[in-house]
């Protein structure tokens, strides 16, 4: 017979498995008087099904981590804010990697995303996102790549690639994913720097900042077959409106899908598709801070996306993958996105293009950072507690 302990935690971890209904349909949003453009925009039907989900902690203490890669020997590169990156592997924590430029780690700043391209195994090469320094307190997102030594404690011939422009003097929305793309390509989401001036500029197209990019991750040039390439915009630039996107990823077929901080109310999951412009801050969900309308308070404008699903309240996400692993059948093909405000993994049903069910999975696991999924199917998650936790079948 189990032991009592062991039963009560058992069954404690397949209820936070379950649907929190009051969490996700009763709660009341934010912004009032404001509908959906479509059935099933926000507050898809919940999925109701139970999940047995076991926690064990791989790592903790780690400081202010914001992203991981997964390398092919299984080992696990992971960013701190502060401005390191180390090497997970075989349950040990590397010492911090050499050859990391300076970050500003002030506010949201500091060093972000980390990506490896499919022939990391012959070419060792590492891509990285960073808030960078350039005088006066004003800085940028930039993109910089180097070499992991052979013996994984450095990172050789680091250089920056690419560079947003304009710099801003504020600490916040930086955005920062960085996804590969079945070209090689390499896909960069910006923030819009979050202040009211530098927010207008999402819709600027002289400008990098409320954008997804697209660039060749060796040379950082504008990838070929970009959708601006008349002079008229940026040519690096993908996509535009947006507001500050930190959860991207790739679909089963190869498409990039994002989710976006809104303000308070209004985090949008969109498909972002060349040269369309997806609205920030002209419309949006939900409201400022303070209450007040953002702009002229619309939610649609004839020649602006609408999202493909939008949460009021947010979620405040951070991270994303689809999942095709062996661990989880039921969860294949679904779309999982780290819930910093909803503090679990944050599970939609994707049909088409449409999301048919949401649920939260591992509730109250704290500030989902960033997700990854390992080699057998489990799945890894960084917290913003300094956690890194693996997640596999209760």
């Amino acid at each position: 017979m189990m032991p009592r302990r062991a039963l009560a935690a058992s069954l404690a971890l397949c209820l936070a498995a379950l649907p929190a209904l009051a969490e996700l349909n009763d709660r009341p949003p934010n912004a009032r008087g404001q509908e959906p453009a479509f059935p099933g925009q926000t507050r898809a039907a919940e999925i109701d099904q139970q999940i047995p989900i076991s926690r064990t902690p791989l790592i903790r203490g780690l400081g202010n981590p914001w992203g991981m890669a997964l390398l092919p020997d299984g080992g696990l590169l992971i960013t701190e804010r502060p401005g390191t990156l180390r090497l997970y592997r075989d349950g040990r924590l590397s010492e911090p990697i050499r050859g990391l430029p300076r970050v500003d780690a002030r506010g949201q700043g500091g060093l972000l995303d980390v990506a490896v391209a499919p022939d990391f195994a012959s070419t060792r090469q590492v891509w990285f996102s960073f808030s960078e320094p350039r005088g006066n307190g004003r800085n940028a997102t930039a993109v910089g790549t180097g070499r992991l030594s052979d013996d994984g404690t450095a990172l050789e011939e680091m250089r920056v690639l690419f560079r947003q422009e304009p710099a801003w003097a504020s600490t916040l929305h930086f955005g920062s994913r960085l996804v590969f793309d079945r070209q090689g390509r390499l896909f960069v989401t910006t923030g819009e720097r979050s202040r009211p001036e530098p927010r207008q500029l999402a819709q600027d197209l002289n400008t990098h900042l409320g954008k997804v990019l697209r660039i060749d991750p060796a040379t950082g040039a504008p990838a070929p077959g970009n959708p601006f390439s008349d002079g008229q915009a940026r040519p690096e630039i993908w996509s535009w409106g947006h507001r500050n996107i930190q959860a991207a990823a790739l679909d089963a077929q190869g498409r990039l899908w994002t989710v976006e901080h809104g303000p308070q109310g209004g985090d949008e999951l969109n498909r972002p598709e060349p040269g369309r412009n997806y609205g920030w801050p002209v419309i949006t969900y939900g409201q400022d801070y303070s209450g007040a309308p953002i702009g002229q308070g619309i939610t649609s404008r004839e020649g602006m996306e609408q999202p493909v699903y939008y949460w009021d309240p947010v979620i405040a996400p951070s991270g994303m993958l689809f999942y095709d692993g062996a661990m989880f059948p039921e969860l294949r093909g679904d779309a999982l996105i780290g819930g910093l405000q909803a503090g679990a993994v944050v599970r939609l049903r994707i049909e088409g293009d449409r999301v048919t069910g949401e649920q939260r999975l591992v509730e109250g696991i704290g500030r989902v950072r960033d997700i990854e999924l390992a080699p057998d199917g489990a799945l890894l998650i960084l917290t913003d507690a300094g956690e890194l936790i693996r997640l596999a079948r209760g």
